[in-house]
This record gives C-alpha cells, structure tokens and sequence, in this order.
C-alpha cells in the first residue's frame, strides 16, 4: 500500500496571512506618506536657505549691489538646474525673471505641488526674504507667494 500524503495551505490559513499583511500595510502606508511630506518640506526649506544663500552671494560679488533673479542666479551656478526649473521634490519654487532685480530686496518662496488628500506633496508653503528669515504657513495655493506678508517664523 502506498500513502500519499499532500503538504500545504489550506485556504484558511492563506486567508489569514492576507489579512495580517493588509492590517500591517494599513498602519505602515499612512506613516510612510506622512514621512514624505515632511521629507519634501524639509527639502523646500533647505532650498529657500540655499536660494537666499546665493542672492547673498550675488549681491556681493557680481551683482554690483543688486539682488539677482533666478535665472541670473542659475546662469553664475549658484544654483543648480533642477532647482532654477522651479519645481523640486514636490515643491513648486520663485522662478525664472522673478523676483525683479533690486537693491533693496527680494522675495523667494516655495508652494507644495498637491495640497491636499493622500498624495499631498506639502502641507505648508514657505517664503524667504533678504532678511534671511525663514518663514511659514499653511498652504492654500500652488502658486508661490509674492510677498512674506501672512506668514510666521519657522520654528514658532
């Protein structure tokens, strides 16, 4: 006599194992999300830094005592490219003739691509002037700010 004997799941216990995995992945997406945006918001301000950084940096040396515009600031490689297409890591940033040349100031600011629902990219936007002054709020637009005006101190 021979004795077959058959090795494998049941049904049930590959039912199972399905539900632990999707409980598991309901907890784990939503954190994941989460640690994107806050990714892509601590790039958006680390950008504005750099951005302000280099109007610095221009005023002083070629600019002869003007604030310069983002494309002047990318033609002397005082930022890069991807930053000076105005759009980074989900965050739509102050580009090409903007702000206008002046001596006295100038307006850099970052908006998140999406607002809002799960594929929300920021949920802050951010400005930076030649004061050197970070600055935040939450988002209501896409398109980037003009003016700090409304917003508050990052880290307050």
């Amino acid at each position: 006599m021979d004795s077959q004997t058959q090795s494998g799941f049941s049904l049930i216990e590959v039912l199972i194992a399905l539900t632990i995995i999707g409980i598991i992945a309901s907890i784990a997406i939503p954190n994941h999300l989460a640690s994107r945006r806050a990714a892509n918001e601590a790039s958006a301000q680390q950008s504005l830094r750099l951005l302000n950084s280099a109007e610095v940096t221009y005023r002083s040396t070629v600019g002869k005592g003007l604030y310069g515009t983002v494309s002047t600031l990318a033609h002397w490689n005082l930022v890069d490219g991807v930053l000076s297409s105005g759009s980074k890591n989900g965050y739509n940033f102050t580009t090409g003739d903007e702000p206008a040349a002046s001596t006295t100031g100038f307006v850099m600011a970052a908006a998140p691509v999406v607002i809002g629902g799960v594929n929300a990219t920021g949920t802050r936007e951010f400005c930076i002037d030649q004061t050197g002054v970070l600055t935040k709020k939450a988002a209501t637009s896409q398109t980037v700010a003009t003016s700090c005006a409304g917003f508050t101190v990052v880290g307050n």
